[in-house]
């Protein structure tokens, strides 16, 4: 007895001793995840410059080209690590996708989009933000874009470390805009653009909110609060789905595409509309197949749209590297091309290693460091399940068009995360909307202490003013950072000539 007591006694103390080699072995992983995350982005940094390296070696300002091409790809890496999560965080957040699956998906379809549909001719420097002629030399242009590029890069590192999505395309025009200030004085600043810009930070959200609000009212209308939900589902997914179709074709066609071939509106109109039906033909079988044997409760409406949302986040993903791509490593593209030339007032074609550089960098910072960005605004901005997570994403598709129909220019992020918010708050408002008409006192529940009452809402205020604080000072700081950049070139170059 007294031996198996010893046993016993001996057995609870190996135990603990492995339970505590054990903690140390996940804290010490934990501890060397963002040191091997930094290792590798290192790596990946320093072989861009190597390849720049091979090929502009022969060239007199070798060294401005690797310094670029670094540059280019730490900002590859910022793109992977922050915006990727607006097209993959909605899917994770219903569990339609696993994280990984998510990166997998993303990784394969925003480098397909950016080596395939992408690298078509930009406008002179970031869409005409500033005139290039206002710059007087190769070399000063040069300086701008490089600190445009720096500035760029790190305002979207800040933003992710802080857990911000924002728009890596807002970051590239505040920083192109500080420089050319630095540059050439605010005349230089093609402020007619810039207002449209600003007004974007208003109108991208808001609008991508109330798109994905109004899907998810008809949603819940239509099959949610319906007595029989599965019949109520058999008639509208397939309409649903396929109005997702149609509206993703006519996203491509506007957006993804224009490499391969040039489409106007009303084109891009009858394309989505033969889609859309084709589409809505092809699901009214399959819905009534997977509905087959289904309970009569919400829980079963989420398998039918699990499939059509992880078909919309490849899409979104393949449109973002198409467009997104490009805008953030065109100022890489104009060094490149004034470095070579001498010519910076022509229309920059962004070379395929310089798309390369984009699209592998964004898979390295997807999977080193967009967990993070994808769990936030997944699931801790609001709760999300498939139903709300297809409404973001056909919320994206929608005011993208809307928006190029209106000729506005948008943000891909804000549009996704408004949504998220839409939906949240729609949630919210129904949720009253519906203890009201339940007759449930509202001036007890009024009674209950703020904590509680903060507690019960639906969308984390704390993430929703971080984020928003985000997106107004993401064009001004990168700008003056980069304005501070280029003074900081100007000064050393002007002081070693």
């Amino acid at each position: 007895m007294a031996n198996n007591d010893y046993e016993q006694r001996h057995l609870e103390t190996l135990d603990r001793d492995l339970g505590r080699f054990s903690a140390l072995e996940r804290a010490t992983s934990y501890a060397n995840r963002p040191l091997m995350g930094l290792g590798v982005s290192l790596v990946f940094i320093v072989l861009a410059g190597l390849i720049a390296f091979y090929l502009f070696g022969n060239t007199g300002n070798t060294v401005v080209v690797v310094i670029a091409a670094g540059l280019g790809a730490y900002m590859a890496l910022n793109i992977g690590a922050n915006d990727v999560a607006n097209n993959m965080g909605p899917a994770v957040g219903a569990n339609a996708l696993t994280m990984g699956g998510a990166i997998a998906i993303a990784a394969i379809f925003e480098s397909a989009g950016a080596l395939l549909a992408g690298g078509d001719v930009v406008s002179t420097i970031a869409k005409g933000i500033i005139a290039p002629e206002s710059m007087q030399t190769a070399a000063i242009f040069i300086w701008a874009m490089l600190a445009a590029l720096f500035s760029a890069a790190l305002w979207v590192n800040l933003a992710t470390w802080i857990g911000a999505p924002v728009s890596t395309t807002h970051s590239v025009v505040g920083g192109v805009m500080g420089a050319g200030i630095a540059a050439a004085g605010f005349a230089a600043v093609n402020w007619p653009t810039m207002y449209k810009i600003a007004a974007s930070w208003v109108i991208s959200p808001i609008l991508g909110g109330v798109v994905a609000a109004l899907f998810l009212w008809f949603i819940k209308s239509c099959i949610v609060y319906q007595d029989d939900k599965i019949a109520a589902a058999r008639r509208w997914v397939p309409f649903l789905v396929g109005i997702m179709g149609g509206a993703f074709a006519i996203y491509l066609s506007l957006k993804g595409l224009k490499k391969i071939m040039k489409i106007d509106f009303s084109s891009a109109l009858m394309i989505g509309l033969g889609v859309g039906l084709l589409i809505w033909l092809v699901m009214v079988p399959v819905i009534r197949k997977q509905s087959q044997g289904l309970e009569n409760r919400n829980k079963s409406l989420k398998k039918l749209f699990g499939i059509p949302l992880v078909v919309s986040a490849a899409l979104l993903s393949f449109a973002h590297g198409a467009n997104d791509v490009a805008n953030a490593v065109g100022p890489l593209a104009a060094i490149v091309q004034a470095s070579a030339s001498g010519v910076f007032t022509d229309a920059v074609s962004i070379p395929l290693w310089v798309m390369a550089i984009g699209a592998l960098g964004i898979t390295f910072g997807l999977f080193l460091f967009g967990p993070k960005l994808i769990r936030m605004v997944g699931g801790q901005i609001t709760k999300l399940n498939p139903m709300r997570a297809y409404c973001v994403a056909l919320s994206a598709a929608i005011t993208v068009i809307v928006a190029s129909w209106l000729g506005l220019p948008v943000s891909s992020t804000h549009i996704a995360v408004g949504g998220v918010f839409g939906v949240g708050f729609f949630r919210e408002w129904d949720a009253q909307r519906r203890m009201k008409s339940a007759l449930i006192s509202i001036p007890e529940a009024s009674k209950q202490p703020k904590e509680e009452r903060r507690r019960r809402k639906l969308v984390r205020r704390s993430h929703f003013l971080t984020i928003i604080a985000a997106w107004i000072i993401t064009v001004p700081a990168s700008a003056i950072l980069s304005a501070g950049i280029f003074l900081g070139i100007n000064a050393y170059m002007g002081g070693a000539g």
